[in-house]
C-alpha cells in the first residue's frame, strides 16, 4: 500500500513541511491540485496538510477532499498538519481570534474520521513567522520527528 501526502501550499511553507514529511516516510508529496481521490484505493496512510485560513484549510484543498465518498477512507490510517501563526506571540485581538476560530489541522481530523479513516497521530501545526513565512526556526526539524512517529 502506497503513502501518500495531500498539501494545499499559499506561500510554500506548508510545501516544505509535506516535502519533509513524505522524504521520512517514503511518500509522494503532491498538491491537492494534482490529487485524484482515485488514489485512494491503493493507500494504506494519507497525510493531509493545509495553512490556517479563517480557522480552516484552504477552500481549494476543502473542497478536494469533500470529494471523498461517504466511508471512502475506510481502512486507510491518517495523520494531519497544518501551518499556524504562534498564538502566544500575537496580539490580544489576534490572540482572541485564533482561540475562537482555531486551526484547520483539528478540523481536517474531524472530517476525515467522518469518511472513515482511522488516525494514527494527534492533529499538528507547524509555526510560520509572518502570514508569507518563513517557517519559525527548528520547524522542518520538528516535522521529520513528527513524521518518524508513524513513518511504519
Amino acid at each position: 500500500m502506497q503513502k501518500l501526502v495531500v498539501y494545499d501550499s499559499q506561500y510554500g511553507n506548508t510545501q516544505k513541511i509535506a516535502e519533509v514529511i513524505a522524504g521520512v516516510i517514503g511518500a509522494k508529496a503532491v498538491n491537492y491540485q494534482n490529487f485524484d481521490p482515485a488514489a485512494l484505493k491503493n493507500t494504506g496512510l494519507l497525510i493531509v496538510g493545509s495553512p490556517t485560513q479563517g480557522g480552516r484549510a484552504t477552500a481549494g484543498l476543502q473542497a478536494v477532499l469533500d470529494s471523498i465518498p461517504a466511508e471512502g477512507l475506510r481502512g486507510i490510517k491518517f495523520a494531519v498538519f497544518d501551518t499556524r501563526f504562534l498564538e502566544s506571540e500575537q496580539n490580544f485581538a489576534l490572540k482572541l481570534l485564533l482561540k475562537t476560530i482555531g486551526y484547520a489541522a483539528s478540523k481536517i481530523s474531524v472530517f476525515l474520521k467522518s469518511k472513515g479513516g482511522e488516525e494514527v497521530v494527534p492533529p499538528e501545526g507547524f509555526i510560520v513567522k509572518e502570514k508569507s513565512g518563513p517557517l519559525a526556526d527548528g520547524e522542518p526539524e520538528r516535522a521529520k520527528k513528527w513524521a518518524e512517529s508513524f513513518r511504519n
